[in-house]
């Protein structure tokens, strides 16, 4: 653990002793304390083997989660990889806000739109008993990762249906009108804003970018939405802080009569809330 802190230190990566640490617990499968009580043990073989390359991954810029093949959201263990976004906090209090308001009207049918990893929706089939979720993309390789993922939540997994589409062309037509919650993290990034690298190099573009101001996709949701809500229903979208108040205005547009904005854990607009 020592030396990979040294090499990633002198990589320049931002965090040296944090990435070296998880990559030494992916390796050698002890975590947290019990690491502490392993650390003068000898590597064997098999988890050198495995860590030598995870390392190099590292080094070469790799994200850390794309690296470790799982990543923690909210109460789920992940798998992800470069077929999917990585999960992120800001995520986790959209989720909050989602599951609020499905008990706020007491919902049951949820649909998440263009699902990645399944963070969202399996994250509120966990959280919320009763829910139905229905988890789209349209990307055939985020959705065999959802599919795994789903597959790794249990009982509360049955209640998930995974479907490959464009949007709301992937769900069937006898949920038209019947959706109780609307949630998405759509692509928001536009094509001429600044990423750090590796986000850009490395995360699928697809899940990224959403023309020249980043809203083309949410445009598509949102116009479509009512279409699709029961009333009372709700949609829930994450966006870029600098895209709240327009997301808002566009919501406002397509009928939605109640709108709202709701911050993330450090307090930028980042879930914008409208309801049918």
């Amino acid at each position: 653990m020592a030396e990979a802190t040294e090499r990633l230190a002198a990589a320049g990566l931002p965090s040296p002793e944090v990435d070296a640490r998880r990559l030494v617990e992916r390796a050698s499968g002890w975590e947290g304390a019990d690491l502490v009580l392993h650390l003068d043990d000898v590597p064997t073989r098999r988890a050198m083997g495995f860590f030598d390359p995870m390392l190099e991954r590292r080094l070469a810029g790799e994200p850390l989660q794309y690296v470790l093949g799982r990543w923690g959201f909210r109460t789920l263990d992940l798998l992800v990889d470069r077929r999917v976004l990585i999960p992120r906090p800001e995520t986790e209090a959209v989720v909050d806000v989602a599951i609020d308001e499905l008990r706020r009207i007491g919902g049951r049918t949820v649909v998440d739109l263009g699902t990645g990893s399944g963070a969202i929706g399996l994250s509120i089939a966990a959280e919320v008993v009763t829910a139905e979720v229905w988890a789209v993309d349209a990307s055939a390789g985020a959705v065999d990762v959802a599919r795994a993922n789903t597959a790794g939540l249990g009982r509360a997994g049955t209640r998930v249906r995974v479907v490959q589409g464009d949007w709301y062309e992937a769900l069937p037509v006898e949920l038209r009108g019947a959706v109780d919650l609307v949630v998405s993290n759509p692509p928001y990034v536009g094509e001429g804003d600044d990423l750090p690298g590796e986000v850009r190099d490395w995360e699928p573009a697809a899940a990224l970018f959403a023309g020249a101001d980043g809203l083309d996709d949410i445009r598509r949701i949102v116009a479509a939405a009512p279409a699709w809500l029961r009333r009372p229903g709700v949609l829930v979208l994450e966006v870029a802080p600098a895209q709240a108040a327009t997301v808002a205005d566009l919501a406002r547009s397509a009928g939605f009569a109640e709108v709202e904005v709701r911050p993330d854990l450090a307090g930028r607009d980042r879930a914008v809330v409208a309801r049918w």
